[in-house]
């Protein structure tokens, strides 16, 4: 396999580069992640910060890591891990590419924010699941962006993004309306995991997850402020609104504009 050492270009930019090649193979950045790459379009990205194909399968119960292991072994470099579990029943063809969609649009998110990191690219490299789903690099980075605003909109402060998720005992007012992930979180909030902490934890994306901290942050639901050394709390910062969330049709992929996306999207939930 050939390699092609990056000189550290932006990431957005080193990926259309290889778009307009069309090329196969798996682009390395840093320690951070890898994006895979069939034709110039992309199959597969991981990310360390987010949770994996593996990750989402395990905390659906319906395969355990040593399942997991089992499968990739066998598959071997090239195989098609996905397509084996597929014929042995583990899950449907519409679960793997869920969660190939789902874990991809995640590890994207993170790993693509705008930025310059040292990259490696190494031709004919694939994922261990084998190709399940496309996207077009121009596409993908327009998805990351559209979520980054929807992340600004929802609550406009990425304060919450890596501090201890902690409810507050009780909520304001007479009532509150979750969505069934922000019930989750409530639950399995115990003030010392982080939002991504807790997406490994409950086996969901870390974007959905962290979309959800900060609808309940914008509810009133969390408790807000670091104590001070004399134990009282900060003042609440007074510029930042409060919005009652509403429940999203998928919560735990978040919503897509494309629309041959939602048809596919529909038709795997359909089969799960």
């Amino acid at each position: 396999m050939g390699t092609r050492p990056g000189s550290a270009p932006a990431l957005d930019t080193m990926l259309t580069g290889l778009a307009q090649d069309e090329a196969t193979g798996s682009l390395r950045v840093g320690k951070e992640g890898t994006v895979y790459l069939v034709r110039g379009r992309v199959s597969y990205v991981d990310c360390a910060a987010t949770p994996g194909v593996e990750d989402l399968l395990g905390g659906s119960g319906r395969i355990d890591a040593a399942g997991i292991r089992h499968a990739r072994q066998e598959a071997g470099p090239g195989g098609d891990g996905g397509a084996l579990l597929v014929s042995r029943g583990v899950l449907s063809r519409g679960e793997l590419e869920f969660c190939v969609l789902s874990a991809t649009l995640d590890a994207a998110f993170f790993l693509l924010a705008p930025r310059t990191l040292r990259t490696r690219f190494r031709a004919g490299d694939a994922h261990w699941l084998g190709v399940h789903w496309f996207f077009d690099v121009p596409g993908l980075l327009r998805e990351c962006a559209r979520r980054r605003a929807r992340l600004e909109r929802a609550w406009p402060s990425a304060e919450l993004d890596a501090r201890p998720v902690t409810p507050l005992r009780r909520i304001p007012g007479t009532h509150a309306l979750l969505t069934r992930l922000q019930w989750e979180l409530l639950l399995a909030a115990d003030s010392t995991a982080t939002p991504v902490e807790l997406a490994r934890r409950l086996g969901h994306p870390a974007y959905s997850t962290l979309l959800a901290v900060r609808e309940l942050a914008a509810a009133g639901l969390l408790a807000m402020n670091q104590a001070e050394p004399d134990g009282q709390p900060d003042e609440p910062p007074a510029a930042l609104p409060r919005r009652v969330p509403r429940p999203a049709a998928v919560p735990v992929a978040g919503a897509v504009t494309d629309v041959n996306l939602l048809l596919r999207v529909r038709d795997a939930l359909e089969a799960l």
